[in-house]
């Protein structure tokens, strides 16, 4: 059966899909670091995340439906669902994190949250980095570990930057206006599950990776 699965038409289109998906992410890493560099331009650069949430989520459909008509995939249906699910994730975090800054009204941003900003936009490319590989797994297994590897250790970063935020957080409010840090511990944390969700892209690339090596 293994001659004859090798011998059937493959849907190519996944990877196109994969791919433009991972550029979203990538425009919605770049207008949440321009989210957090404040001032004016803040309710321009939530609109932009938004905008490249929604066009993620069409992506998503467009990668389930490509699943319901494809007789043969280039990988088990199910890493293909948890890869693109969790690139998704990744996008929708980024949308839930600019919620939080318009419902709270924030306009300024600690050091540390552009830092983790700066993190998740290295994360996004990192992610179209390793996406056209999975087209040809055995030559590039070396690549994508050590991508992946770099995805886990940025989340590791953006870990200790939200415990030292929280602490300068901590700091400068506990004197004053208690909502000004239950506010800012709140972008934080969404900042933080960004990273995340990022870790779980390489989990879910690593799983790839492994069934067909």
């Amino acid at each position: 059966m293994q001659w004859l699965k090798a011998l059937m038409p493959k849907e190519h289109s996944f990877f196109e899909l994969f791919a433009r998906h991972s550029r979203t992410l990538v425009d919605g890493a770049e207008a949440l670091q321009g989210m957090l560099r404040g001032g004016a331009q803040i309710d321009f650069y939530c609109d932009k995340i938004s905008q490249h949430e929604n066009e993620a989520d069409n992506i998503t459909r467009e990668v389930m439906m490509a699943i319901r008509r494809s007789f043969i995939t280039p990988f088990d249906r199910g890493d293909i669902k948890n890869l693109i699910a969790s690139m998704d994730d990744a996008i929708d975090q980024m949308q839930q994190t600019a919620k939080a800054v318009r419902l709270f009204e924030v306009r300024e941003f600690q050091q540390p949250m552009q830092e983790m900003g700066a993190i998740i936009e290295h994360c996004a490319e990192l992610v179209v980095r390793a996406i056209p590989l999975l087209q040809s797994i055995g030559s590039n297994v070396t690549t994508l570990s050590t991508i992946t590897e770099e995805l886990t250790r940025l989340e590791g970063k953006v870990d200790d930057l939200h415990d030292l935020g929280l602490k300068e957080l901590f700091l400068k409010h506990r004197d004053g206006n208690a909502m000004d840090y239950i506010v800012g511990a709140e972008v934080y944390d969404h900042l933080e599950k960004v990273a995340d969700r990022f870790d779980d892209v390489a989990n879910e690339i690593n799983s790839i990776v492994i069934d067909q090596v």
